[in-house]
């Protein structure tokens, strides 16, 4: 795997993290294989119980590696190619589809600035734990482009309709509070604690019930599309699985006996 991104499994928790803090983890081709390799990587693991995505240095993530794009775009007006927004089929939409759907959660450690595609993936995650410095820009609109990396699926059911319209039409710097107000953030801690906090959050998950998280998830995304008695459906479907996991009964039996349970994952 490329250096742009880590990595790394430990009891259970895969940390993801942007690693080109140099160019505050922009997103170049090489940046956006390696996360799409990875987040693909922890879906299809077993014994990945729960993902932590991240950033190193001073930002989360400022999307497109935007010197990279003029790059591209003045050797697609050469070639006539037009090869440079393929990159949204072929890196972005992997990376939130895995995201999104992968059977256990996904935890979004926001260390600084999550711009354009970065803030896609923050939203792309399940839980957001931001750091009181970090901040939001849609940022698409500013370079006269629309939103990509899932922002017109995840933010509206994030924030609102109007409320996404707002971020996309006028991009701004939403600072961490106001994340936090709008319901883009789950829980603002200081900079100093946001690794150690996000780590906690992720290792609590990745130690739980993953068989009903995963069903959690299924069951949030599948409800914010369909109607009612299509989600009771859906419901009845999920709760069955869930109820005959191996963690469901020892979940009963932990409670009955005044006990901690420990989760299997199974």
């Amino acid at each position: 795997m490329s250096d742009a991104v880590l990595y790394e499994v430990e009891a259970g928790l895969a940390t993801v993290t942007l690693n080109r803090p140099d160019a505050m983890n922009a997103l170049s081709t090489d940046a956006k294989v390696a996360l799409r390799d990875a987040v693909r990587r922890a879906a299809a693991d077993p014994g990945v119980r729960a993902v932590l995505l991240t950033g190193s240095g001073r930002a989360f993530c400022v999307g497109q590696d935007l010197k990279e794009h003029v790059a591209s775009l003045s050797a697609d007006r050469e070639s006539g190619e037009g090869r440079t927004m393929s990159t949204v089929r072929e890196h972005y939409n992997p990376v939130v589809e895995a995201l999104t759907t992968m059977p256990k959660p996904v935890v979004a450690g926001v260390n600084g600035v999550a711009a354009g595609a970065g803030a896609g993936l923050a939203f792309a995650a399940d839980y957001r734990v931001v750091a009181d410095t970090a901040s939001f820009n849609t940022s698409f609109a500013g370079v006269a482009l629309t939103a990509d990396s899932g922002v017109s699926w995840t933010l509206p059911r994030l924030v609102g309709h109007g409320r996404a319209a707002d971020l996309l039409l006028f991009p701004r710097s939403v600072k961490a509070e106001e994340a936090l107000a709008l319901g883009i953030a789950n829980v603002v801690v200081p900079a100093a604690d946001l690794a150690k906090e996000a780590a906690a959050v992720a290792r609590r998950l990745a130690e739980g019930p993953t068989v009903a998280y995963a069903a959690i998830k299924e069951s949030l995304a599948y409800g914010a599309g369909h109607g009612l008695a299509e989600t009771l459906e859906k419901e009845d479907e999920l709760q069955t699985r869930a109820g005959a996991s191996e963690d469901h009964r020892i979940a009963v039996e932990a409670f009955l006996k005044k006990e901690t349970p420990r989760y299997l994952g199974r």
